[in-house]
């Protein structure tokens, strides 16, 4: 546990002892869609410093919120990954990304971005009563990363890399996916422009709207 103490005999005041640290969720995060490597955290924590990172790792270690493994030859590289224990967060990070879509404006200045955070966004943005009977993958391709999500009956899972046999394909620019994300409509010359598109099923598109709440009515790309 970290030097973060309330002295309060509080699950809640525990719980942030544990994860109240600055970079400690944002780490959570980054492992809600699996396992990660050192430098992965480096590339996609801008602005944290290897000692805080080095330190912040080591606290969750020790909470045995994380655990380190070895993937297998011929990657061989050692990564960190939540424990059984520290997925009892996974609900407190949609729930954290639900909350945190009401503050999500344009982005500031000097906001970094990665397209596969959406994935949180639309996790947190999930409808599960529209889902009913729907079994059926979309993935998403931006600036050259690929996320997917599945939704199998009010169920949804979501995870980086491509999908097998995608109902849908948002091909897009991290402007307009961030408008996505963010609930925004997008604008008429962004689809024009091609720098969103969708190939797949137009039924398939209509219902993935519908499931995460998205803005407009957009058509399948020759539709």
């Amino acid at each position: 546990m970290s030097e973060r103490v309330y002295n309060q005999y509080c699950p809640v005041a525990r719980a942030m002892e544990v994860v109240g640290g600055r970079w400690t969720m944002l780490i959570i995060r980054e492992l809600f869609s699996g396992p990660k490597r050192y430098t992965d955290f480096m590339d996609r924590l801008p602005g944290i410093g290897t000692n805080m990172l080095a330190a912040r790792l080591k606290e969750l270690e020790n909470d045995k919120v994380i655990v380190k493994a070895k993937l297998p030859p011929p990657a061989a590289s050692t990564v960190y990954e939540l424990t059984e224990f520290g997925h009892m967060l996974d609900p407190v990070i949609t729930n954290l990304a639900k909350f945190g879509l009401h503050f999500l404006n344009p982005p500031r200045p000097r906001d970094q971005y990665r397209p596969s955070w959406v994935v949180l966004g639309l996790q947190a943005s999930f409808r599960p009563e529209e889902a009913e009977g729907v079994d059926e993958a979309y993935e998403f391709r931006v600036d050259g990363e690929t996320f997917h999500v599945v939704v199998e009956n009010e169920k949804v899972r979501a995870a980086l890399g491509p999908a097998y046999k995608p109902d849908i394909v948002i091909t897009s620019k991290k402007r307009e996916m961030a408008m996505l994300a963010a609930g925004k409509e997008i604008p008429k010359k962004s689809w024009d422009s091609g720098n969103i598109s969708v190939t797949g099923d137009q039924n398939a598109l209509d219902r993935c709207h519908k499931i995460f709440g998205l803005p407009g009515s957009p058509k399948v790309s020759g539709k």
